[in-house]
């Protein structure tokens, strides 16, 4: 096959068995791993430096070659493609964003467009209109040099690359691990709603529990050994950690701490949600925030009545609340140390 065409609402990414070890009698940087992306959303690679999400995701992309298994986008065998036209249509964006420091903003991101072959007339539309969803004027950025703007706008002008070429796939490794918390906080905010329009399937790498609860429609946690540990949704994942690390990744995180400072009343549903059955638990409007969330870990299936000083009954909490209430825990409302 000489060239990769997919639609983002079929793209979705099956790991068969997938094994990664680099030389013989080393220990495996990927050790069998299975699962398959959905199309369209985000899957977060998270867990300890060392544990294999980097090489699992440079896979993908064949920067890093399999040594067994299989790797299929839709119902295409990666292995078929030359590597260099597969990677014209996986966008892919790093820390440390590697902007070519010759080029202006708009000759960056129409470095992919360019090796496709498009017209001139819809690179430069395709420039400006990335620039526009990056928050950034074209008017004002595309002629700047990537010296010119702070880390954030690099960042977004490296993700506006990632995305030139229309890629069904963005890969993205650690993309904004290099930018101070308050700055990292936006582009959260802006990787969502960038996602919100354009519906990629997205493979994120973070160490960053929080970060990737905020952001994961999938959650993939890797442990020690190069295995993975769970690989399911956020809540299911709060609901049922599948393994001692996987529970420690919660505990720690700074998310359940934040928690502990919230009022429960920031989360109740006034009404039961849909399919949610009530549960035996009750508690009260004065109980904390992380008590209560206790409560709804004890029966993750059922929905806890909360009720106010005479027993009236105010509310909900239930799993997909709980969830919610964590994603809106943000870094940069921790103080700093």
């Amino acid at each position: 096959m000489s060239d990769f065409e997919l639609s983002s609402d079929s793209a979705h990414i099956t790991l068969d068995s997938v094994t990664k070890t680099f030389g013989q009698g080393r220990a495996a940087a990927v050790d069998n791993i299975s699962m398959t992306m959905p199309a369209g959303k985000i899957t977060v690679f998270v867990g300890p430096s060392g544990c294999g999400k980097t090489t699992t995701m440079r896979m993908i992309n064949r920067l890093v070659e399999p040594t067994f298994g299989r790797i299929t986008i839709g119902d295409k065998d990666l292995s078929s493609y030359n590597p260099d036209l597969l990677r014209r249509h996986i966008g892919y964006a790093i820390q440390r964003v590697g902007l070519l420091p010759h080029l202006t903003v708009a000759q960056n991101v129409a470095m992919v467009p360019k090796l496709l072959k498009w017209p001139k007339a819809r690179i430069n539309e395709r420039v400006d209109s990335l620039l526009n969803l990056m928050g950034l004027d074209p008017a004002q950025y595309r002629d700047r040099s990537p010296s010119q703007l702070s880390g954030g706008q690099q960042q977004r002008v490296g993700v506006a690359r990632a995305l030139a070429g229309d890629p069904p796939v963005l890969l993205m490794d650690e993309p904004f691990g290099a930018v101070d918390p308050v700055t990292r906080a936006r582009l959260q905010d802006e990787l969502l709603r960038i996602q919100s329009e354009v519906r990629k399937t997205v493979v994120f790498v973070t160490h960053d529990f929080d970060e990737a609860l905020l952001l994961g429609d999938m959650l993939a946690i890797f442990g020690p050994g190069s295995r993975l540990e769970q690989f399911d949704t956020p809540s299911a994942v709060l609901a049922a950690p599948a393994s001692e690390l996987v529970r420690s990744f919660i505990g720690g995180g700074a998310a359940f701490k934040r928690l502990r400072l919230m009022g429960l009343l920031e989360f109740v549903r006034p009404e039961l949600a849909p399919g949610c059955a009530p549960g035996d638990m009750v508690v009260s409007v004065t109980t904390s925030a992380y008590e209560a969330i206790n409560a709804v870990l004890s029966d993750p299936s059922a929905a806890v009545s909360v009720i106010d000083a005479g027993g009236s009954r105010v509310g909900w909490i239930d799993l997909d609340s709980v969830t919610h209430a964590m994603r809106r825990t943000r870094p940069m409302a921790e103080p700093a140390t």
